[in-house]
């Protein structure tokens, strides 16, 4: 039976981590490093994100500022809302919040977000950086999944991963930092799928990482004896939160898996959060 990558533990450690530094910096006179998310629709507090988000903050000694806007707002109004905070000095910190209302998709107003107050990761220059190695600030769940596997001392050197989905956001940064770290690295999308293949990638990968969003689309019996399984779908199924992998099943053939929920969630926050940290540094000039 496979070992749990529990992500609330890992989290709880970086949790302390933030929370000291933090303190520090403020007990030195240098203030505290402020996130501001920027969220276009209805109900913008009550989304679970942006809750943990705010709840973290809180928890780490962030100062943390959720912005709503209309569902209408032009994507030009939301541009000018980005410049205004990429020139507030009290501002280190910025994530605009998905999904964004029909026709307007975040590549077209991230570009306008300063890269040294892109706390996602997501800029152009950013993504740039991360292809050259220099992942200062990495999309957070991609990072999440790899911080996961670093505490838990899974080697990643000359191994064969499979990344089940190549979202902007998770599949193709992480790909990239599977590389960094001299994983052979594989890709799977919706195109391996239609030829017949996602089973036999699938079937010999050491470790297996799988961001689809869609529940058990990865069957237990494919996965190989004593691979590693981290699984960052989030998945509503008769009333239940379940992960894009069947998770009694593979548990019963991994060495390790991530639980559903309580895996790459928990540590996405904190990620943002030291994302965020690590931009007030560099502009105080400490990094």
């Amino acid at each position: 039976m496979a070992a749990l990558l529990d992500g609330k533990k890992v989290a709880s450690i970086i949790k302390e981590q933030l929370k000291k530094e933090t303190a520090f910096l403020k007990e030195k006179g240098l203030g505290a490093p402020t996130l501001v998310s920027l969220c276009v629709g209805e109900d913008c507090g009550s989304t679970l994100y942006a809750k943990a988000q705010a709840q973290v903050a809180l928890e780490t000694g962030i100062d943390y500022r959720l912005i709503g806007f209309e569902k209408g707002i032009s994507k030009e109004s939301l541009i000018a809302e980005i410049k205004k905070l990429n020139n507030d000095p009290s501002v280190h910190g910025v994530i605009i919040q998905t999904p964004l209302p029909l026709g307007m998709k975040l590549r077209d107003v991230i570009s306008f977000c300063s890269p040294l107050k892109d706390v996602e990761g997501m800029h152009p220059e950013n993504l740039g950086q991360l292809v050259l190695e220099n992942d200062f600030v990495a999309p957070c769940t991609a990072q999440a999944c790899m911080e996961l596997l670093k505490s838990y001392k899974i080697k990643l050197y000359g191994r064969d991963v499979v990344i089940v989905g190549h979202s902007e956001i998770i599949g193709k940064p992480l790909s990239l930092l599977m590389l960094k770290s001299l994983a052979t690295t594989t890709v799977c999308h919706i195109a391996t799928s239609e030829a017949k293949k996602l089973r036999d990638h699938v079937k010999r990968a050491q470790i297996l990482v799988v961001a689809v969003g869609k529940p058990h689309l990865i069957k237990g019996a494919w996965i190989k004896k004593g691979a590693v399984v981290v699984d960052v779908g989030i998945n509503r199924l008769k009333g239940k939160i379940v992960g894009d992998v069947e998770f009694k099943t593979a548990a019963k053939r991994a060495s390790f898996i991530t639980p559903v929920p309580g895996g790459v969630g928990p540590l996405t926050v904190l990620l943002l959060m030291k994302n965020t940290l690590e931009l007030f540094k560099r502009a105080k000039g400490l990094s």
